[in-house]
């Protein structure tokens, strides 16, 4: 449980529907309200609010650590990518798949609170793929995480993708052991809104500005929004893009191959300026 939002943090394994594994996550929490004995059992209340949320993201930074250990060990870009509801990641993590497929090792853990339809839209494309369900949970945990690791074969030199549930606010919070978060911005949405959740954006390396082919028919400045993300976050790098006309997808592409190439294994980075020394 949550103790930010209150939400349930159980995780199921999506496998279809003849087989799920579920993963109960003791997460503790409090609710405290002003009653009868008035400011003192609302600040004691609060005081451990506080702590229990301390705790829990203690016990998730342990699990993120020994995820980001393995990434490293095997040289994983783990990249988590993150959102409002509807802001086209799966979208854009399809057509990403399709254009790294041949080229790079790819594999996908897919959060949503139910169903496995964007799973069942990632295994198309060829790409391993799990499933986490969060029941009434609004984001993935490190832990989680760690069980569907179990499950894929590591995409060495490559990329796992994790897709987390929509939600700006807590998945700010929970490191998974990626490297980095990666988020989208709709033009649908406001283009306030990296000052109205401006903790996703502090911890975001890149910032994916999608549906710019609506931009002539939605009051959004694409410009200002990215001013305000960098309001908060001077290092953000920034990218316009749209799946349907295909603007931004190769500078989009070319982030991946710069990240990707930054965590490659020793023994490939080896092999790699020898072939450049050969033909230099």
């Amino acid at each position: 449980m949550c103790v930010t939002c209150g939400c349930e943090s159980t995780a199921q394994h999506g496998h279809g529907p003849e087989h799920h594994h579920d993963h109960d996550h003791d997460h503790p929490h409090e609710h405290g309200v002003a009653g009868a004995r008035g400011f003192g059992v609302l600040r004691a209340a609060t005081t451990r609010t506080v702590s229990v949320e301390q705790d829990l993201l203690a016990k998730n930074n342990r699990y993120a650590a020994e995820n980001r250990g393995r990434f490293a060990a095997e040289g994983v870009l783990a990249l988590n990518l993150v959102s409002s509801p509807g802001s086209g990641k799966t979208t854009l993590l399809v057509r990403t798949l399709e254009a790294l497929r041949g080229r790079r090792p790819v594999a996908v853990i897919e959060g949503d609170q139910q169903t496995r339809l964007d799973a069942d839209r990632i295994a198309a494309t060829g790409a391993p793929v799990v499933q986490l369900n969060t029941g009434k949970g609004c984001h993935l945990d490190a832990h989680q995480v760690g069980h569907a690791l179990g499950e894929l074969a590591a995409p060495t030199g490559g990329v796992l993708f994790i897709e987390n549930v929509g939600n700006l606010v807590c998945p700010a919070a929970f490191d998974l052991g990626e490297a980095h978060k990666v988020v989208f911005l709709s033009v649908t949405e406001g283009d306030d809104k990296p000052l109205k959740y401006p903790d996703m954006f502090r911890a975001a390396a890149l910032c994916l500005v999608t549906k710019s082919d609506l931009l002539p028919y939605v009051p959004f400045d694409a410009e200002r929004a990215i001013a305000n993300a960098r309001s908060v976050n001077p290092a953000l790098e920034c990218l316009v893009l749209s799946v349907t006309s295909g603007a931004g997808l190769d500078a989009w592409l070319a982030w991946l191959e710069r990240e990707i190439a930054a965590r490659a294994p020793a023994g490939a980075k080896r092999a790699a300026d020898l072939g450049q020394g050969l033909h230099a």
